[in-house]
């Protein structure tokens, strides 16, 4: 090799090296303040911390990498955690349906039939007794989204082609929002929009989570579950009291070239 091409190959190398180590000073600083910053919520040290308001959180949905969902222990403390905060209904998720295998066999308690109703949802709900509170718990996974709207799709059709028409004699196949609702909680997969959903896992994406149910859901992503933290949770549901959010008092909904308030 000629002597520039030496020299051009060790400038791109230190070059590569500076940026590669700058990047990992940045992660390594970050990660020891989202720590310490997790350890001073943890103990109270900040005030505004210490008391959040929960009343607008009435449904928290949570999406795990099915690897991370074999830990047992993270999930149990989790839920453990959450029951401290006083949070009440829990949808848990992972596409494989981990969590269900895992937790459903040892649950203690039957089905919560009151809550179920209450809260219009499918046939994975139990009564979890966690850290002397009582707490719902839903348990999700992949087939409750693509299959669940494949199955629901299907009802609606033989429903449709077994006499179920407009009682107008129009023959045009129309369903309505309203219709794919039933079928979904008829097949058992409706359910609850949630307020928040908090994802863990490798992703920065809800991994499957089924669509119908996050129409105005806010995500917010927390990295992986074994370095899940009580302050970083906390931080969470606290910055998610203090978001504004406008919808509910007027809907707009577009179809084709035509604007109709709802």
């Amino acid at each position: 090799m000629s002597r520039p091409s030496v020299i051009i190959n060790l400038t791109l190398g230190l070059l590569w090296f500076i940026v590669h180590l700058a990047i990992n000073i940045f992660s390594l600083w970050s990660r020891l303040i989202y720590n310490i910053e997790s350890y001073l919520i943890s103990i109270g040290l900040f005030p505004k911390y210490r008391k959040f308001q929960l009343e607008r959180l009435k449904y928290l949905a949570i999406v795990v990498d099915s690897r991370e969902a074999k830990n047992v222990a993270k999930i149990e403390q989790f839920l453990c955690w959450l029951s401290t905060i006083g949070v009440k209904y829990v949808c848990l998720y992972d596409i494989d349906g981990v969590l269900n295998k895992t937790f459903e066999p040892t649950m203690n308690g039957s089905r919560d039939v009151d809550s179920g109703n209450s809260h219009d949802v499918g046939a994975n709900i139990k009564a979890l007794i966690c850290c002397r509170s009582e707490m719902t718990v839903e348990y999700i996974s992949g087939s409750d989204g693509k299959e669940g709207i494949a199955k629901a799709a299907n009802l609606l059709c033989s429903t449709y082609f077994n006499g179920d028409r407009d009682a107008r004699g129009n023959d045009e196949i129309v369903f309505t929002e309203a219709d794919m609702s039933g079928a979904l909680k008829a097949i058992g997969c409706g359910g609850p929009e949630p307020d928040l959903l908090l994802v863990y896992g490798p992703a920065r994406c809800h991994l499957g989570f089924p669509a119908w149910r996050l129409r105005y859901t806010e995500i917010m992503h927390m990295g992986p579950l074994n370095s899940m933290k009580y302050g970083a949770i906390v931080k969470a549901f606290y910055n998610f009291s203090k978001k504004y959010q406008n919808f509910g008092k007027f809907g707009f909904l577009i179809l084709g070239n035509r604007n109709i308030l709802q």
